[in-house]
């Protein structure tokens, strides 16, 4: 078998950034997995950019990892963060790690901060925690828009009854298995096609060049972790009318709900990582605000973030679409309505009479009138919502009900018995997961809800009955597990 030979550009297309990392990685792949064929050990250096810390401890990857972790500052022209940082409101401070609220404190005294909040479900992420919001004035945070850009949620409701879906369970688990893909690295062999993949930014951005064939092939399918497609029951109230209309449009009753969350597959992370290196080189800021660094938009990479992080976005919308097409062609359903919205990504929007730069990593716009969707668990309901635009909370509220343990501390301690017979008396049936993103793990999204009561209302509740996941087991977390 011929010894494994990687090259700089092919490092860079999945968004290595220039630096002596490059050098580092071709070293140890050389090295220590020489026998491993191209494609395989891309594949792990894509897992290693795309969440660095994991890997921090390996004995081998570790100094890839390190070589891409933000470093201490040494002397120079480092910027000083504010003394006294732009006020913040917490909702639901009761239920936020102090990691998360320190993080927070850190991003309100970047010298570009305008205004924050912290949502509900909040906990510790790179630079702005997840569940942050942050506004700054003429400025973008690429690690506070997130590695996973236009991470999004997309539910269609159907008029077919929902009963159907536990008297022909194995017909509605067989559309899902087959119009989906899961996992960090899958591709499809035959790729669909959308209009997306034809935007101009591909041939203008030379980044975007290297990656538009991968993206290509991952169009229309999922991440690994939390990302899910699934069969429920939307329910609509009489107390969710508004003037005798329902927030959808739709009458009181119950219907068969398909929802998804996902983002921009590997796209969005070679984006990520990549603006994020260029943000550091270009504004140094101290140890613990590095992962902060911004891009002025007045500046050319700050103008290359903000089209190839839009693009990404809609990548993501494209995929979501994909799937929900495939699945009501399947149906032979149209649907009644769709509602959908990012929960990674920043906007353009006013604040006190100015123009600022939203930054919502996991947090949903809420602007006053907007629809949008904050899942439960895989037995938890998710909640269909309308924004009350409220000011305080920058017209945001909570993507989610928010981890209260870590994917460590729960592939600890939960069982494969316990999980199996939680889903089963909560009427759910999972294909794939892992006891990583068991129920357990999450926050009660009813405490989440009642904390932003004043950010949004609830126009309808999906409730999980088939989920589909991805069923690999996280590598750095299998050992020690519980069976």
């Amino acid at each position: 078998m011929a010894k494994l030979k990687l090259s700089g550009k092919e490092l860079r297309a999945i968004g290595y950034p220039e630096g002596p990392v490059i050098s580092i990685a071709m070293n140890v792949m050389e090295q220590h997995f020489k026998h491993l064929s191209k494609e395989d050990a891309l594949e792990i250096l894509r897992s290693i950019i795309q969440s660095p810390n994991q890997y921090a401890h390996d004995g081998v990857l570790g100094k890839i990892a390190a070589a891409l972790l933000p470093r201490p500052a040494g002397p120079g022209d480092e910027i000083r963060l504010k003394t006294e940082g732009v006020p913040f409101q917490v909702f639901g401070a009761g239920g936020i790690e102090q990691g998360a609220l320190h993080q927070m404190h850190t991003a309100a005294k970047i010298p570009v901060a305008v205004a924050g909040a912290l949502m509900p479900d909040a906990h510790h992420g790179y630079g702005l925690p997840i569940g942050g919001v942050l506004a700054t004035e003429g400025a973008v945070i690429p690690y506070g828009v997130g590695v996973d850009i236009g991470c999004r949620m997309c539910l269609s409701v159907f008029s077919m009854a929902p009963k159907e879906l536990e008297a022909r369970e194995g017909f509605f688990t067989k559309q899902l298995v087959e119009a989906t893909l899961f996992g960090s690295g899958a591709q499809f062999a035959q790729p669909a096609d959308h209009e997306v993949m034809y935007r101009k930014e591909f041939d203008e951005l030379s980044l975007l060049k290297g990656l538009q064939g991968r993206a290509w092939k991952q169009l229309g399918s999922s991440g690994s972790g939390n990302h899910f497609v699934e069969f429920g029951v939307v329910e609509i109230r009489d107390e969710d009318l508004d003037n005798g209309v329902g927030g959808l449009g739709i009458a009181p009753g119950k219907y068969l709900g398909l929802l998804s969350h996902s983002g921009s597959r590997g796209l969005g992370a070679a984006i990520a990582n990549h603006y994020t290196a260029v943000a550091k080189k270009k504004r140094r800021l101290p140890g613990e605000a590095q992962n902060l660094a911004w891009l002025d938009l007045t500046e050319e990479e700050g103008q290359e973030y903000w089209m190839a992080m839009n693009l990404a976005g809609d990548y993501a919308s494209a995929c979501h679409h994909i799937i929900h097409q495939k699945i009501a062609k399947a149906l032979g359903q149209r649907p009644l309505q769709m509602v959908e919205n990012h929960h990674n990504f920043a906007w353009k929007e006013q604040y006190n009479g100015r123009e600022v730069i939203v930054h919502r990593k996991g947090a949903t716009p809420a602007g006053k009138g907007v629809l949008g969707i904050i899942p439960g668990s895989m037995t938890a309901p998710g909640y269909i919502v309308r924004g009350r635009g409220e000011a305080a909370s920058l017209a945001s509220a909570s993507h989610g009900a928010g981890r209260k343990m870590s994917r460590t501390a729960a592939l600890k301690s939960i069982t494969h018995k316990e999980l199996n017979q939680y889903l089963q008396e909560h009427g759910v049936k999972l294909l794939g997961g892992g006891l990583d993103e068991a129920p357990f793990a999450y926050k009660d999204i009813r405490e989440v809800m009642q904390a932003q009561a004043d950010l949004v209302d609830i126009v309808g509740t999906f409730y999980p009955r088939i989920v589909q996941m991805d069923g690999a087991v996280p590598k750095q977390w299998s050992k020690g597990a519980k069976k």
